[in-house]
C-alpha cells in the first residue's frame, strides 16, 4: 500500500512504508512527550503508539494537577488504511518542521482533557545507542530512540479550568523511538517462558538548564552491573557546539519507605573527556503513565487489540493509596535539578524491580 512517505527518496527496502523488514509482531513506533510547568503543580504526559504488525495505532494522554488527581484519555484504532495519519479519535501529532517544532493536540472530549501543545526544540536531539537484548538467543529488545528538550506553548483544559501554557514557566521533553520493543501487548503462548532476573534497574532522565541539556538512560542488574548505558549532553543546534558524550553515571536516590519512589538524591555523570558533572535531584511532581497503557492499566496495553475504534477516559483520585499501589510501576518524576550555580528542569523515570541491594532492597 502506497503511503504519502513513498514520495520521498529515502527508502531503505525493497518495500513500501507500510511495511517494516520483520515481522515480528513487536515491532512498534513510540513517540512521549512531557510538558510541565517549573512549579510541579502541573505534568502532562502524553505519547502514540504504531504497530504495522498488528494493524494497531493507539494513543493516550495524562495529566496530573496538583499532586491531587490525574486525567486520563486513552484510545486507539485499526491502522490500515489511514496508516500514515497520526490521529487517533481526538488525539494527534503533527510534525511542523523536524527536530524544530511539533504539534500535540487532544481535541474536544466527554472526559474533561484537552489540550493543543507545540513543543520547540531548543536543543539539540540526543540520538541514544541501540538497545539490543537477546535471551536463549531470542531477540527480546532491538530499539533506535532519539530525545529533545524544549519550551511547549498553548494551553490545557482540565474540567472547567483553562491552563495557558508560558515558555518562560514551563519545560518539554519528548522521545522517538522504533525497533522491536519488549512487553507490548498480550504474551505469546506455546514458548518457553522468559528468564526471571533476581533484580533490575531502568533510569532514564532528560533535564534543561539554561543553554545546555543532559541525558542518559541506563540499564542495570540486580548487582549493580550495567547492562547498557547511552548519555549525552546537548546544546543548542544553532550554537554548532557539539553534543558531549557520557560513558557513564553514579547514581545516589533517596527513596520513599512505603513505596520504591525517589525522593531526591544525587548523580556523578562521567563524560568520555574524563570530565564530571555532577547534579542534585528534588522531585517536584509525578505523572502515573501506567495509567495511560504502559504494563496495562484498566483493560487498556499498549498494542493490544480493542476494535477498529476505541475511546475511554477517567480520574484519578491521587491522594487515595490503593489508587496510587494500583497505578504505580512506571511514573515520570517532574523534578528540579542542580548542577553548581545552574537550575533546570526535566524528568526522571526510575524503575527498580526485585532484588537490589545498593538501595537495600534485599528480597524479589
Amino acid at each position: 500500500m502506497l503511503t504519502r512517505y513513498d514520495e520521498f527518496l529515502c527508502h531503505q527496502t525493497v518495500d513500501t512504508f507500510d511495511c517494516v523488514h520483520t515481522s515480528a509482531r513487536e515491532w512498534t513506533e513510540r513517540i512521549w512527550f512531557s510538558v510541565h510547568d517549573t512549579s510541579g503543580r502541573y505534568h502532562l504526559v502524553a505519547g502514540f503508539g504504531h504497530y504495522p504488525n498488528r494493524n494497531i495505532m493507539d494513543a493516550y494522554a495524562c495529566f496530573a494537577v496538583d499532586g491531587r488527581e490525574q486525567y486520563c484519555v486513552r484510545a486507539s484504532r485499526e491502522l490500515r488504511p489511514a496508516f500514515d495519519d497520526v490521529r487517533v479519535g481526538p488525539l494527534s501529532y503533527e510534525v511542523f518542521e523536524p527536530f524544530r517544532r511539533v504539534r500535540f493536540t487532544l481535541g474536544e472530549n466527554e472526559y474533561g482533557l484537552s489540550f493543543v501543545i507545540d513543543m520547540t526544540g531548543t536543543l539539540a536531539s540526543h540520538e541514544e545507542k541501540e538497545q539490543l537484548t537477546r535471551s536463549r538467543g531470542r531477540v527480546l529488545e532491538n530499539i533506535k530512540r532519539y530525545v529533545q528538550a524544549g519550551r511547549p506553548s498553548g494551553w490545557i483544559q482540565a474540567g472547567s479550568k483553562r491552563i495557558t501554557i508560558d515558555e518562560g514557566s514551563w519545560r518539554a521533553e519528548r522521545d522517538h523511538s522504533w525497533g522491536i520493543r519488549r512487553g507490548g501487548g498480550v504474551p505469546e503462548t506455546a514458548v518457553q517462558p522468559g528468564e526471571i532476573p533476581q533484580g533490575y534497574l531502568y533510569n532514564f532522565i532528560l533535564a534543561q538548564f539554561d543553554g545546555w541539556g543532559i541525558t542518559f538512560h541506563t540499564r542495570e542488574d540486580w548487582d549493580s552491573t550495567r547492562l547498557m548505558f547511552s548519555g549525552g549532553v546537548m546544546y543548542p543546534a544553532a550554537s554548532q557546539i557539539p553534543e558531549k558524550k557520557l560513558s557513564s553515571v553514579d547514581h545516589n536516590y533517596i527513596f520513599k519507605t512505603d513505596i520504591r519512589h525517589i525522593n531526591g538524591g544525587n548523580l556523578v555523570c562521567h563524560a568520555a573527556d574524563g570530565s564530571t558533572i555532577e547534579l542534585s535531584v528534588r522531585p517536584l511532581g509525578t505523572c502515573y503513565i501506567r495509567a495511560g497503557g504502559y504494563f496495562g492499566y484498566r483493560g487498556f496495553t499498549h498494542g493490544i487489540w480493542l476494535g477498529p475504534s476505541y475511546l475511554d477516559g477517567f480520574r484519578l483520585d491521587l491522594t487515595d493509596p490503593q489508587t496510587l499501589r494500583d497505578v504505580s510501576f512506571l511514573e515520570d518524576f517532574m523534578c528540579e535539578f542542580r548542577s553548581g550555580g545552574e537550575v533546570g528542569y526535566g524528568i526522571i523515570e526510575l524503575v527498580v524491580l526485585g532484588k537490589y541491594p545498593k538501595y537495600g532492597y534485599m528480597s524479589y
